[in-house]
């Protein structure tokens, strides 16, 4: 029944969460997944993915069309998660080149509320090459977020980014 593959959803990113190699080879199961109705298995997925690109990052990096398209149509959640994949993935340098460019698009259309954290995610894949760039974008944004805390805390990584 639905209620079961619900629960089968929820139990694996659990176990993924502790132990993202028992679920590594699942990927593509999970891909599937991004695109239900139910957007709990949305999200579920995501996240499942999310904790398994560090041990399969080859074979996350092959789904980042569909991850992109989740994110960019589902919740909160799944884009959190998506931008989690993202700045994973772009730590590694075979894939840096594709992925950075999908995390400074994420960075420039999520929500003010989101942008202090994705940029603070960021902040790992933030290296010499790519400095100007997001610094660009986190001054770009800056102005334009309402809550004095949201500024502080993009005002507070730009200090570190700069120095």
């Amino acid at each position: 029944t639905k209620e079961v593959k619900s629960y089968k959803q929820e139990f694996l990113y659990e176990v993924g969460e502790r132990n993202p190699k028992l679920i590594a080879g699942n990927h593509n199961d999970f891909a599937k997944l991004l695109t239900s109705k139910n957007n709990r298995l949305a999200w579920g997925a995501m996240t499942a993915l999310d904790s398994i690109t560090a041990v399969n990052p080859k074979g996350v990096h092959s789904l980042l069309s569909q991850i992109i398209k989740a994110a960019d149509s589902g919740s909160v959640i799944s884009r959190d998660h998506a931008v989690g994949i993202l700045t994973k993935l772009a730590k590694l340098k075979e894939f840096a080149s594709s992925c950075l460019p999908l995390l400074l698009e994420q960075l420039k259309k999520c929500p003010n509320n989101q942008f202090p954290l994705y940029s603070e995610m960021s902040l790992p894949v933030i290296n010499e090459t790519n400095r100007k760039a997001f610094v660009k974008l986190f001054m770009n944004r800056l102005g334009g977020l309402e809550r004095k805390s949201q500024k502080t805390r993009v005002e507070r990584l730009l200090r570190k980014i700069v120095k």
